[in-house]
């Protein structure tokens, strides 16, 4: 598919327009100016014809902003990588020396450049946006993206010069999301395996704002990974953008399939991270638990081993989870997180047969039926698998109500002794017969 980028100086309206395009919040929109940083990117279509679109952080020079050189890069690689540039400028303050800089970037670029207008809401404004020939970057559109006037315009000039028309279908595409507390290094693994920095990576704790999404397609494997901003507890969350970059990385746990979750080695397994352990989990999503920073750790024969036992007994009950032992700076094991990752996605879509499962399971329930409460005996007489997006089955028997946590949890390893569900919840239900 073409590409369409969004570029300007910070606090343009990039963000709006953006969501305004892809049909949906998927960037955080504040009035604070630097709020995107990564380059974010999202599907679109006009007239049949189906394109991806890139926001990008403000391009500007010397603000003392600790991350302004980063931004600026991701601007100029996001400009290499488009079709069609949508360079955002704002009537309200006129011609900037940052608008002066992004033109002669553009200029420099040898692409197709659309100059746009934003906050042109009233015909005065239209008068306004004149000033703006001076760029020397032809005719502007004059639009005002917070209500989408004038983007039909815009959208009919740049699908003339995107190649190709045809929307693939990626919805059997997995989702994989990289979460944990924030500076665990999700962002630093996201570009490793890419293999380009393609999301900011700083030692300060919340670079990240948006879930970045990235396609990864190396190796065999195909999916989409989306790097995250990190979680606090919710008590230590006062501002409004963190506030969105929580709501954000949340969103991004619901619609995956499987969740990488980072722990940082020196810290071990604290609280928050069990919280998001159990995020991910209600969700039923599969995981796989990342301990990055492994190089810093002092280690012995057996320093791994009873890692990986003291990180097991605090998820338990749910235990059955791949944990792998990485060093991004040191390069220690990245292609074996995403070997788990593939395993682990296949082990949530398995589909067991309804006579496979009772052949393997039945004989167990005989030899080890459910205690007997108030002198009623509990009978299940056979078991299905649901059809759900993860694992989930229902055993039918007599007396539903009567069967009580342990017991499915009894079920529950049963079924994992028998069958491979390694890092994916397994939902148990009684029914009655």
């Amino acid at each position: 598919m073409g590409i369409v980028a969004i570029v300007g100086r910070p606090n343009v309206g990039k963000s709006t327009l953006f969501n305004r395009l892809v049909g949906g919040r998927q960037a955080i929109v504040d009035e604070q100016s630097g709020v995107t940083r990564d380059r974010h990117y999202g599907k679109s279509d006009w007239n049949g014809k189906a394109f991806s679109v890139i926001d990008t952080g403000g391009y500007a020079v010397n603000t003392g902003d600790a991350f302004e050189g980063e931004i600026r890069k991701q601007v100029v690689a996001a400009v290499a990588e488009a079709d069609v540039i949508l360079f955002m400028v704002d009537v309200t303050g006129g011609v900037t020396a940052y608008d002066d800089a992004v033109a002669e970037l553009l200029r420099r670029s040898n692409k197709k450049v659309l100059l746009v207008v934003n906050k042109v809401d009233n015909n005065n404004r239209i008068y306004d946006a004149h000033e703006f020939y001076k760029l020397g970057l032809g005719d502007p559109y004059c639009v005002c993206a917070m209500s989408g006037s004038g983007t039909g315009e815009i959208l009919d000039e740049a699908v003339k010069h995107l190649s190709g028309s045809d929307d693939e279908d990626d919805t059997e595409i997995p989702r994989v999301a990289i979460v944990g507390k924030p500076n665990v290094g999700k962002s630093s693994l996201a570009n490793a395996l890419l293999g380009e920095e393609r999301n900011i990576v700083t030692p300060i704790a919340g670079t990240t704002r948006d879930a970045v999404l990235s396609r990864y397609n190396k190796f065999g494997h195909d999916f989409y990974l989306v790097d995250t901003a990190g979680l606090r507890k919710k008590g230590k969350v006062h501002e409004d953008l963190e506030f969105y970059s929580v709501m954000r990385t949340i969103r991004a746990i619901e619609r995956s399939d499987v969740c990488v979750l980072m722990v940082d080695a020196t810290q071990g397994v604290e609280a928050q991270d069990l919280n998001i352990f159990g995020l991910v989990a209600r969700n039923s999503k599969g995981c796989v638990i990342a301990v990055n920073k492994w190089d810093l750790v002092e280690k012995d024969s057996n320093t791994m081993k009873r890692y990986r036992e003291a990180i097991q007994t605090r998820l338990a009950p749910f235990s059955d989870v791949p944990i792998i032992f990485t060093s991004i700076t040191e390069k220690q094991r990245l292609m074996d997180v995403v070997n788990v990752v593939s395993e682990v996605y296949k082990n949530r879509r398995q589909h067991i047969s309804t006579a496979k499962l009772n052949e393997t399971i039945l004989p167990v329930i005989e030899a080890y039926p459910p205690p007997a409460i108030k002198g009623k005996y509990i009978k299940i007489k056979y078991a299905t698998q649901l059809a759900s997006p993860s694992p989930a089955f229902a055993f039918f028997c007599n007396l539903p109500q009567y069967v009580k946590e342990p017991y499915k949890r009894f079920l529950e390893n049963k079924l994992r002794e028998s069958y491979n569900f390694s890092g994916v919840p397994i939902h148990i239900f009684l029914r009655q017969k």
